[in-house]
């Protein structure tokens, strides 16, 4: 018998059309002859299973089960790939946790705390992880903290960015005061909390991992190099920027940040395909940038390509991980 796997996709955010595109990479990743494969997107209160035919079936969300035809269907196992709200914050997980299907990420506690950039940081700061100095504005308080009291505390250049989100929406590189506030009320249209975060010139680098209970990979590293002020929305999604794996850092240092990123999934208590972003500094020294507990998964994204690096077939890396559940 072959196991139902459902790829949970959509979502909320302004992150929606990314997910598709994961989604459609996952679909083509998984092994079929092992599964049966649906794509279900959800957005708010709709939420329908993608039949083979393209018809769509609405999901009861009483147990996650949907009519293909005349067969009833419960998927036996949730891959998640919605980048942004409900998907990686916590809150998609609780619900299966809730209705008892396994799923493909992080627990509820790590993917709320990786999601939220500030709270992150913080975090990892008190086990001796490098970050950038930050502080947050929330939302209907964004006026109690003046200009001048931010740029004295973080200084120029600086970014701003929702303290909750991926891909770079609502983000602005900030290079003179009068930047500033417009950069907040951007950010804040993405949502409640914004994060103002000092600005660090270095090398950038991205590291995936998986764990499971027999075993596991943490990839090889990959250097982003941006033709953009920053890794924005079109350095990540419309071919501006090189990514080069292997990264073009010395051995010492790709195994630093291989086990940085091994410690850190371990720390926290990561399930799942994660991807680590940081930034090289003066002296190598590594600081990190954010957690993606549901990186991106197209045929071009990071995690496929530090894969095919590592030597490894990626339908082999998703096998093992749904059924390490």
């Amino acid at each position: 018998m072959r196991k139902t796997i459902a790829i949970i996709c959509g979502g909320d955010s302004a992150e929606h059309d990314v997910s598709m595109r994961s989604a459609e990479g996952i679909e083509s990743f998984l092994d079929k002859e092992r599964y049966i494969v649906y794509k279900v997107e959800i957005r708010a209160r709709h939420w329908e299973a993608i039949l083979a035919d393209g018809r769509r079936a609405p999901v009861d969300r009483n147990d996650f089960s949907f009519q293909d035809g005349e067969r009833t269907v419960r998927p036996d196992y949730a891959y998640i790939t919605i980048h942004g709200a409900p998907g990686e914050n916590g809150v998609l997980q609780g619900y299966f946790e809730l209705i008892g299907m396994p799923y493909s990420t992080s627990n509820v506690l790590v993917e709320a705390m990786t999601y939220d950039k500030f709270v992150l940081n913080n975090y990892v700061r008190g086990m001796g992880v490098s970050v950038a100095d930050s502080l947050t504005v929330r939302v209907g308080h964004d006026q109690e903290v003046s200009d001048e009291e931010i740029l004295s505390r973080i200084g120029l250049p600086c970014f701003v960015k929702p303290s909750r989100g991926g891909s770079s929406f609502g983000t602005t590189k900030v290079k003179t005061p009068e930047q500033l506030r417009p950069a907040i009320e951007l950010a804040l249209k993405e949502g409640e909390d914004v994060m103002v975060e000092a600005f660090m010139q270095g090398t950038e680098l991205t590291c995936g991992c998986y764990k499971t209970r027999t075993g596991g990979h943490v990839f090889p590293v990959t250097e982003v190099v941006s033709k953009n002020e920053f890794f924005d929305y079109a350095a990540k999604y419309n071919n501006e920027s090189d990514e080069i794996t292997p990264a073009r850092i010395s051995e010492h240092l790709t195994e630093r940040v291989q086990k940085l990123t091994s410690m850190l999934y371990d720390v926290l208590g990561c399930s799942g395909i994660i991807r680590i972003d940081y930034i090289i500094t003066e002296g190598e020294k590594i600081n990190l940038l954010e957690i993606n507990t549901t990186p991106g998964m197209t045929a071009t994204s990071f995690i496929p390509q530090q894969v095919r690096a590592a030597g490894l077939d990626i339908k082999d890396v998703m096998t093992e991980i749904i059924e390490d559940k």
